[in-house]
């Protein structure tokens, strides 16, 4: 598959197995944004060097052969003088509409999420630069938006928001976390509805309550609200943990206890492991860069993956112009068909896998197996988030896919990274309920409450994307294959990190009362800068216009933008302008533009 871009390029170095190792990192310009530290946190376990001065706001890695590729992040990609800081960004992009349905209103996360998803996105962008400079095209200078981040962030919720049809579950205020007798906060989490039934009817709910919570239970992931019936929280109410605890056991639910921020107990670790193995590719099987088409054109990535944080990561690497093949079970993926639909499929399902193509495969079939691991030969990337252990059990662990092609990126994206033991199912709500996030995404007046918008799912995508552009880089350089592992555990750890240093240096972890909440107008809300916030709520705004509102403000000096509520708005929002505004694609669904640019 793959070599090293020459034999005097490469360090003896690297055969430590760090992709960026031999480079150095320089900054230049005003000081980054919040994304700076991650950024060179991330630089510098990839191995490149001079990672201390990441602060600035124009980065640039040079050296081990490579022309240098240069990156630069920025809070508006349309150069709108409102979208200038983390508050603004969320404001605009409808996260704070889409994270608010729990209450009924816009609220902020109190986690500066838009800036870290473009972190990483920007050293998504690096990497892919570097990945394409490598297979023989040229350099680049890449550019990310903290808007597109953001954008990136809901397209499921848009891409449903402008559908054919309205939502299979009711858009209105609700969901877990639940309360037990004994005051412990608490998530739920079952894919089976016998299973959802039998855990309640063992608490003793009533029977109506418990058939009418189905359906907004599951789901939530797709409408981040969930309109219980108040009669099941009154159950858990009545219910101590203990028997909760018990009811899950014998109905084959997990529940989880919300953990703080100062309870979380869990390590720290790197956000993804990079393992390599084999020996170096034969040289006449080197791909080289196509002539049109991003830094990833010409390779093959094969994708295995459920909901959203695998099928999110393949589909960032398609939009670097690699080939997405997902593997289906017979009949194709029932998500296809989630409501709401666009010309008959599914809005949310073309928001991660449009333009990808589609090989029908039955895992549980000898024969079909056998027919994966002839498609992962002539792969450059394999990608999946089953169960823990499945890939073993199946045959299809990086093992046994080696034999076949020992030049494979194999890329696991998990729930846990095995990091936490006896740790509950590794969805999305789980994590953030066992990790503190419930806790680091709401301010000081607000309950723990992990977050129905999927953040885990998404930054976990995107910290999966990140491992095997890595991975990627490091098979360029070494031609050995590469194991990736990345998890919704990491995206937690990159979430929480601010949060979990005030913890260790003795201050309070959570933003105080009222942090990132939109001010009420006659027409909407509107969100002023965090820098502005206090001055700004001290204007009584609720009889002016969304408008009158922001003039108002811009006299005394304060800046503010309005908040996106309906994200069908976005389309045509004069904050979002030009080839990078929201579109349409060929099914009708809403699609958001492409994080970064390359020039």
């Amino acid at each position: 598959m793959a070599v090293p871009v020459s034999a005097g390029t490469v360090p003896a170095a690297l055969g430590g197995a760090r992709p960026l190792d031999g480079l150095g990192l320089e900054a230049a310009g005003p000081p980054a944004g919040p994304w700076g530290g991650l950024v060179g946190e991330h630089l510098r376990l990839l191995g490149a060097t001079g990672t201390d001065g990441a602060s600035g706001g124009e980065l640039a890695l040079t050296g081990a052969g490579f022309e240098p590729v240069t990156a630069r992040t920025v809070w508006s990609s349309g150069r709108s003088s409102e979208l200038v800081d983390e508050a603004t960004v969320q404001a605009a992009t409808g996260v704070m509409a889409v994270h608010g349905r729990r209450e009924g209103d816009p609220r902020g996360l109190a986690v500066d999420y838009a800036a870290t998803a473009a972190g990483v996105l920007t050293v998504q962008g690096l990497l892919a630069a570097l990945v394409g400079q490598a297979r023989g095209g040229r350099a680049a200078r890449v550019t990310t938006g903290v808007d597109r981040a953001g954008l990136l962030a809901v397209s499921q919720y848009l891409a449903a928001a402008g559908a054919d049809e309205g939502e299979a579950a009711e858009l209105a205020p609700g969901g877990p976390p639940f309360t037990s007798a004994d005051g412990i906060l608490f998530e739920l989490e079952t894919l089976d509805p016998g299973s959802w039934a039998v855990f309640w009817r063992a608490l003793g709910a009533p029977e109506p309550a418990v058939r009418a919570g189905w359906r907004p239970f599951q789901f939530r992931y797709a409408t981040a609200c969930a309109p219980l019936p108040g009669a099941l929280h009154t159950t858990a109410r009545a219910s101590s943990w203990e028997e909760v605890r018990a009811a899950a056991r014998t109905s084959g639910t997990e529940v989880c206890a919300l953990r703080t921020l100062t309870d979380r107990g869990i390590g720290e670790a790197p956000p993804w492991t990079l393992t390599p193995y084999g020996t170096a590719a034969d040289n006449t099987c080197v791909k080289r860069q196509e002539t049109a088409g991003g830094p990833l054109a010409g390779l093959t990535v094969l994708e295995a993956g459920r909901r959203v944080q695998a099928p999110l990561a393949a589909h960032l690497l398609g939009l670097l112009g690699a080939e997405v093949i997902r593997i289906e079970p017979p009949g194709g993926d029932p998500l296809r068909g989630m409501p709401p639909a666009c010309s008959g499929v599914s809005a949310r399902w073309l928001a991660l896998n449009r333009g990808k193509k589609a090989v029908e495969i039955d895992i549980k079939s000898a024969g079909d197996r056998r027919r994966l691991v002839e498609l992962a030969a002539s792969a450059d990337v394999f990608l999946h988030n089953w169960a823990p252990g499945k890939a073993a059990a199946l045959g299809l662990d990086h093992e046994d896919l080696a034999a076949a092609n020992p030049a494979l990126v194999y890329a696991y994206t998990s729930g846990w990274a095995g990091r936490v033991p006896d740790a509950p199912m590794g969805t999305d709500f789980m994590v953030q309920a066992r990790t503190g996030v419930g806790e680091a995404a709401r301010p000081a007046d607000e309950p723990p409450a992990p977050s129905l918008m999927t953040l885990l799912d998404v930054l976990g995508g995107l910290l999966g994307a990140e491992a095997v552009l890595a991975g990627l880089l490091l098979r360029e350089r070494t031609g050995r294959g590469v194991r990736v592992d990345s998890s919704l555990l990491g995206a937690a750890d990159a979430l929480t990190a601010p949060a979990l240093r005030r913890v260790a240096e003795g201050l309070p972890p959570r933003r105080p009362a009222g942090f990132r909440r939109p001010l009420r107008t006659a027409d909407g809300w509107i969100a002023p800068t965090d820098s502005c916030a206090a001055a700004a709520a001290a204007y009584d705004l609720r009889e002016l216009s969304g408008a009158e509102a922001l003039a108002l403000l811009r006299t005394h000096g304060l800046a503010a933008t309005a908040v996106t509520t309906d994200l069908t708005a976005l389309h045509h929002d004069p904050r979002f302008t030009g080839a990078r505004s929201v579109t349409r694609d060929a099914h009708g669904a809403s699609a958001v533009p492409d994080p970064w640019s390359f020039l």
